[in-house]
């Protein structure tokens, strides 16, 4: 099987033109948007076989009215009515869950798992749509059909053949809905267990934990309309264009009025040059491209902590003879520990800044001179500040910056963290989180007439350590593909492998389905695009975006298949046979939704009213007591930090690699082996480097070479054969995509901050191919 095929459907990879001479000339100064994708959604399309519903389908996206939230990113809907709400990579990610191919029992006859093991995660795929309920057979090596209600009476023996509630695992990755997600905590608690990994433990978990300790919450304090308002906006560790392709319309607006936009990120991506809105119809036809930035810098990998100190250093020094320089106003009445943090600043050398940052004073001076300028600040990151072992360090810092001139609690200003995937805030919310909070649990209790257990679970990494020691024997993936997305990839593939169950609730067929326990089940569940009927009629569930605005989304297709069952139903069913004498009336939730956020309602802090108050145009927005400086921390202020910077700064001979996406993917789907902003044609094997790493290392562009990570146990992971793409990248730095280079991720190599997996700053070595 081909690993990828481009747009038209040709599988030799293409490289394109070097980034070398007139900056203009470079792969990532081609605008953003614009006619490159409608012609790549065009195609896409035509490849699905969706041309004539597809464009029908995804005018309803996003749309409070009847309409259904797009199951990509969690980048907040349009307020004011767009009705071109959309991207890109949404677009394709609604024509990838709408295709007419199907995976039926004649697929499963015809292959067995072996043979698919050996297919590419892109054939995989792209064979359609799952249509009804399998499991594994290991005579003949084949998943067969099984019935609705045998798959989940296997599912619930095993559960209750368990000695400990503990030997299971439930997995949620960020397309759940907020009504299954509570359900399906619920089931778990309910069983016995805090066992509750999820997506955010791999992705934002240092966000969560790092605004906590700061602001006493988990999450941003910003919406659209602070976008709107800001003077500044710096964005650090951001692909939007790829990862949050609708935050461009932000950006390209707030360069039109005058904003300055600061992207601080080791690659300049294609979000921070250029863009044409493919709403703005007069763009469009002039070809006229709005910039997206005022300035770029570009820190090595891990340094944007030493970068924001430097930020915040110059604004200290510039305090003692420019008054306007800090708040005091602010920091005096809603702020503690800033004494000990302005110390610290003035003890951090600028040599040690420039060494850890790798951007040179003047640069950190700009920065902080737009800082300084502007009345109102949005400091929004993503994976790039998170994914590292001072990433909540890092978020903290951020946050520092922020309170030295009062950008918290105001129009226009605050922090604001960028989710990737649609509902990963919201299944936090709603109950996802192996620490829960005794508050939570209390008012779970009693609610829902149930024992919770007061026990930290486990998460994403320690789940996959307790699977490899047989600690934990069930594994339940609730969506998402665990088994590609999940680091170390050979020692995760081993921990599948010793479960006794692993169950699997999916759309499509992919590598978590061949990679499995002793026995297994794929339960195929509707795709948020799909009509949902229950016995009260047609259901909608609701989603929390990245700026906690909650709305309902309401699919308007007919199911790809009459086998399929909706999320809430399939846990209903697992949940209903593994606890018969439960006294949860989990059939009477199924019949209709709304009884289940009734339930939430009481459960849920901010969730009041919440039938009534989800059905308003555009939803309601969760209370944020940090925005109205109400700060939930030990001294009741917000909390300035006061953390050593680290030495980032990679050993003699090694390079500190960062894996990402491609631009033609979602998180570990493939849509096609084209990068398009980075001039790549149907490539994926492959690691781009500084020019001056790659000859100091005597490797050529386009040189097949060795990458070798080292992990901190000593232990080595390699990858062979990869090509050596030069990028504009800074020296020290070298990057590749997910899920690919996961297996360069040893499973110890998580930080101690955030327990996340070190994605972003792998250390490894690399040269030419033996």
């Amino acid at each position: 099987m081909s690993a990828s095929q481009d747009e038209e459907g040709r599988t030799e990879p293409r490289v394109g033109p070097e980034p070398q001479g007139d900056p203009e000339s470079r792969p990532y100064h081609h605008p953003a948007a614009g006619w490159g994708a409608a012609r790549s959604v065009s195609r896409f399309m035509v490849r699905e076989g969706v041309l004539a519903e597809g464009p029908r389908a995804i005018m309803r996206m996003n749309h409070e009215n009847g309409g259904f939230d797009c199951p990509g990113c969690a980048w907040p809907d349009d307020t004011k009515g767009l009705h071109l709400d959309i991207c890109e990579n949404g677009i394709k990610h609604v024509s990838w869950e709408m295709t007419r191919k199907r995976v039926g029992r004649e697929f499963f006859a015809a292959h067995s798992v072996t043979e698919l093991s050996g297919w590419s995660d892109y054939e995989l795929e792209n064979q359609g749509r799952l249509t009804g309920p399998m499991v594994y057979d290991p005579g003949s090596d084949h998943y067969v059909p099984i019935s609705w209600k045998d798959a989940f009476a296997l599912v619930g023996r095993t559960l209750r053949e368990l000695d400990s509630p503990h030997q299971a695992s439930f997995y949620t990755s960020g397309r759940l809905g907020n009504e299954a997600t509570f359900l399906y905590q619920l089931m778990a608690r309910e069983l016995g267990t805090n066992n509750l990994p999820d997506c955010s433990n791999m992705c934002h978990e240092a966000s969560g934990r790092a605004l906590r300790a700061s602001l006493g919450t988990g999450k941003g304090t910003v919406d659209l309309k602070d976008w709107e308002a800001a003077d500044a906006l710096f964005i650090l560790g951001v692909n939007a264009a790829s990862n949050a392709p609708r935050m461009l319309t932000a950006l390209a607006e707030a360069h039109r009025r005058g904003a300055q936009i600061v992207h601080i990120n080791p690659l300049v991506e294609a979000a921070a040059t250029r863009t044409i809105i493919p709403h703005d119809f007069t763009d469009m036809a002039t070809f006229h491209a709005t910039r997206t930035s005022t300035l770029n810098l570009q820190p090595r990998i891990g340094g944007d902590m030493a970068l924001l100190r430097g930020m915040a250093k110059a604004i200290l020094e510039r305090s003692a003879s420019d008054p306007g320089a800090l708040d005091r106003e602010f920091i005096d009445r809603h702020t503690a520990g800033f004494e000990e943090y302005r110390a610290l600043c003035e003890a951090t050398p600028w040599e040690e800044i420039e060494k850890q940052s790798g951007i040179g004073r003047d640069g950190i001076l700009r920065a902080a001179g737009v800082y300084r300028a502007a009345d109102r600040s949005i400091i929004s990151w993503c994976l790039g500040v998170s994914q590292h072992e001072h990433g909540v360090d890092t978020v903290r810092e951020i946050v520092n910056l922020l309170l030295l001139r009062g950008n918290l609690g105001r129009e226009g200003a605050g922090p604001s963290p960028v989710r990737g995937h649609s509902n990963v805030q919201g299944n936090r919310t709603c109950g996802i989180d192996h620490r829960p909070s005794g508050e939570f649990l209390d008012r779970l209790a009693a609610a829902c007439a149930i024992r919770p257990p007061r026990e930290h679970g486990l998460d994403t990494v320690s789940t996959i350590r307790a699977m490899h020691d047989g600690e934990v024997k069930v594994f339940v993936g609730m969506g998402g593909n665990f088994a590609l997305a999940a680091p170390d990839t050979a020692y995760t593939h081993e921990a599948l492998r010793t479960c006794e169950l692993t169950v699997q609730v999916s759309t499509k067929l992919n590598r978590s389905h061949l990679v499995h326990g002793r026995r297994a089940l794929i339960l195929p569940c509707l795709g948020r695009t799909e009509k949902d009927h229950q016995r009260e009629g047609v259901q909608s569930t609701s989603v929390e975006d990245s700026m906690s605005m909650v709305h309902l989304s309401v699919g308007m297709k007919r199911p790809a298949s009459p086998h399929l069952l909706s999320e809430p139903a399939i846990i209903a069913g697992m949940a209903r046979a593994a606890l018969p004498g439960s006294a949860t009336p989990w059939e009477w939730y199924i019949e209709d939704y709304d009884r289940i956020r009734d339930t939430m309602a009481q459960v849920l802090d901010g969730f009041e009213d919440f039938n009534r108050r989800v059905r308003l145009p555009l939803g309601f927005r969760i209370k944020q007591p940090a925005r109205e400086l109400v700060f939930r921390t030990h001294s009741g202020r917000a909390e300035f930090s006061a953390a050593a910077l680290p030495d980032v700064v990679p050993a003699p001979g090694t390079l500190a690699l960062g894996t990402m996406r491609s631009h033609d993917q979602w998180n570990t789907t493939i849509y096609s082996g084209n990068d398009r902003y980075r001039g790549i044609k149907n490539l994926r094997t492959l690691v781009f480097m500084n020019r001056d790493d790659m000859r100091e290392r005597g490797i050529s562009k386009f040189q097949p070479v060795d990458i070798t990570s080292t992990a901190k146990d000593g232990s080595h992971r390699s990858l062979a054969g990869y090509l050596a793409v030069p990028y504009d990248i800074p020296r020290g730095c070298a990057a590749g995509y997910m899920p690919e280079m996961n297996v360069l991720c040893a499973l110890c190599d998580y930080s101690t901050q955030s327990d996340q997996p070190l994605m972003k700053h792998v250390k490894v070595t690399i040269a030419p191919a033996a």
